[in-house]
């Protein structure tokens, strides 16, 4: 089976209206298309429709930073106040003692975004984090943070003195010829692109809106999640960051984005994050890559550069689309490069820790339910009523209770049915050994109620 008989194949397994997949091995590229743009005003699907890739933009903004660093206008190590004065967070040392890495690798110790900024700029977005809850002291621990991103975005402004989205432009995107890499609804809808949809609990897809999910405001979110492209620009992508820098940035320094800065645990996300790059390794070989997920709209960039191998998968379906770009991206890797990658097996239920873990857990935006019936331990994840009922969009559907497993590994856990199967976390304990959080998709939800 080829690329594309599998892409399509696996579309019309999942329902997926439609998708786009390409392969860049040995400097070579194969696309692979299948369905249409929206399930209501079909066009055929390409290399050349535009998808919103949401936090697959991290690795864009990461990037553009590292230009100024190689520039010498930013440094790593230097506290974000030097080039955002103006950050004002709940505990003041906190917002002395934040790094520029510290946001690049997830270890500010924000939380995951913030809701309610009125302000659709980066400069109100900043001016908003003064009510971000903060869940670890800066360097403690990964936490993935939209927040953290942003705030790197706001960098980019103050030192360029440049909007976020033209700085990224002139130092990125405009070098590299991607000229289907847009931030801007303007310049999306004169192009082809698809529309996101979800599934009604009936199984019927509709329309997802908005076309975007940023709810705080969409300036303000672009740095963690706004670029919309193509499976054809982020192959392009790829070959940059498989390459010698392109006279843009110096290979150490390119290259050194994909070396660890943090350790990760029990992760899907991978074993560690380097500037942005999350890190697997499959089958003995080191990955770097990013995925994102939008309202109905779903993202995966994957690059393996011993190999000179990358791999795109895009899709307009939700949260099967997940799944989708999952079983695409393995079985991409086992076809062109031999790499098998398998979960690990749950071990039997063991109610004593399927009760002792069971609660809620929360963060800024989110509640997650761990509930124990005597014989299952399931995993439930949505956005909080509260913040449902106070916004005028429509937001993408709950994550309903799906199974999960315990793993060998003390307290790491496997989600094994529904839109999330395949995520791997792990409970977090205090000193005195109670259950206080667990870690999802690289984030953190404390645990609020038993």
């Amino acid at each position: 089976m080829n690329l594309q008989e599998f892409v399509a194949e696996k579309a019309r397994e999942f329902g997926i209206p439609g998708v786009a997949v390409g392969v860049l091995t040995a400097g070579e590229e194969t696309f692979a298309s299948y369905g249409v743009t929206s399930a209501d005003n079909p066009q055929p699907v390409d290399e050349r429709t535009l998808f919103h890739v949401a936090s697959v933009t991290k690795t864009f903004t990461a990037t553009a930073l590292m230009r100024l660093v190689s520039q010498g206008k930013v440094e790593l190590t230097a506290p974000v106040r030097r080039y955002v004065p103006e950050l004002k967070l709940v505990d003041e040392d906190v917002a002395r003692q934040i790094t520029v890495m510290n946001l690049l690798n997830h270890t500010a110790g924000f939380d995951w975004n913030l809701m309610d900024v009125e302000d659709d700029s980066l400069a109100g977005f900043v001016d908003g984090l003064a009510k971000l809850p903060l869940i670890a002291p800066p360097g403690a621990r990964a936490s993935y943070s939209q927040a953290g991103y942003n705030l790197v975005g706001r960098i980019i402004e103050n030192v360029t003195g440049l909007p976020y989205e033209k700085a990224v432009s002139t130092l990125l995107l405009e070098p590299l010829e991607l000229s289907n890499t847009v931030y801007d609804l303007d310049d999306v809808i004169v192009r082809k692109f698809v529309v996101g949809h979800n599934r009604d609990e009936d199984g019927t897809l509709r329309p997802a809106v908005p076309w975007k999910a940023n709810r705080a405001g969409e300036r303000g979110n672009n740095p963690g999640g706004g670029i919309v492209s193509t499976t054809s620009d982020l192959l392009r992508w790829a070959r940059f960051h498989l390459g010698t820098g392109d006279g843009l940035l110096p290979v150490e320094l390119l290259h050194g984005m994909r070396d660890e800065t943090v350790p990760l645990r029990a992760s899907t996300l991978g074993d560690g994050f380097g500037i942005c790059w999350f890190r697997r390794e499959v089958d003995g070989v080191r990955t770097i890559g990013h995925g994102g997920s939008g309202n109905g709209q779903f993202a995966e960039l994957l690059v393996v550069p011993e190999r000179d191998f990358a791999i795109v998968s895009l899709t307009n379906a939700g949260p099967d689309g997940y799944t989708f770009n999952q079983t695409v991206v393995r079985w991409a890797l086992e076809h062109y490069l031999g790499l098998v990658d398998r979960d690990p097996e749950p071990i039997p239920y063991d109610d004593v820790r399927a009760r002792e873990v069971a609660g809620r857990y929360e963060i800024d935006a989110m509640n997650l339910d761990i509930a124990a019936d005597g014989s299952r331990l399931t995993l439930a994840v949505g956005i909080k009523p509260e913040i449902r009922a106070a916004s005028d969009a429509e937001m993408p559907p709950d994550y309903p209770a799906a199974a999960i497993g315990f793993l060998p590994a003390e307290d790491e856990y496997i989600v094994t049915e529904g839109g999330l199967t395949g995520q791997r976390g792990y409970f977090s304990r205090n000193p005195e050994g109670t259950i206080t959080g667990i870690d999802l998709a690289g984030r953190l939800f404390t645990k609020t109620h038993p």
